[in-house]
């Protein structure tokens, strides 16, 4: 039998405790769920749901994650590392974990929305759920763009306006 040595574990708790704190530091937003009672085919769909958003979703350790939050002065965030955990983090899109996971949460009332990081702030869930309120990243993008548009829209309807007046006056 091999002899196991401390000196590996503690290398391995170390990178695994490097590796927690970079995602925290890197994600625009980090969730932090409840997701006991869910069933292993309900995981797996929202860790679908999840991955194609570009979200990772994994269940860690909460004394690796609080020795993680400890090195990137998120200590606030302990308060909800107690229990079963898993943990959302998205490096681009500040409302897709949010949003995703409450959708979730509203079809499968075991999974609950703890409370999380947004943009390096901690957060409640009533704030997570706020975000997750707010139209995803297409929406806004779509919104931004017919705001944009209407101004050329209204020159255009005011110029054929003009010229079916001056239409009018000459016929």
């Amino acid at each position: 039998m091999a002899e196991i040595r401390p000196t590996v574990i503690r290398e391995e708790k170390v990178q695994a405790i490097n590796e927690i704190a970079s995602k925290l530091r890197e994600s625009q937003t980090t969730v932090v769920a409840d997701y006991r009672g869910l069933t292993v085919a309900q995981v797996t769909e929202l860790r679908k749901q999840l991955r194609e958003a570009g979200v990772e979703f994994q269940v860690l350790k909460n004394s690796l994650t609080r020795l993680a939050t400890e090195k990137e002065s998120l200590t606030e965030l302990d308060q909800y590392l107690t229990g079963p955990n898993a943990l959302a983090f998205s490096k681009e899109d500040v409302i897709a974990p949010a949003k995703i996971i409450a959708e979730f949460a509203k079809k499968n009332d075991k999974l609950e929305i703890k409370g999380g990081v947004i943009e390096g702030k901690v957060v409640d869930a009533d704030q997570i759920k706020a975000l997750a309120a707010l139209p995803s990243r297409e929406g806004l993008l779509s919104m931004l763009l017919s705001v944009l548009q209407a101004p050329m829209r209204n020159v255009a309807l005011a110029v054929k306006a003009v010229a079916e007046q001056k239409e009018g006056q000459g016929a």
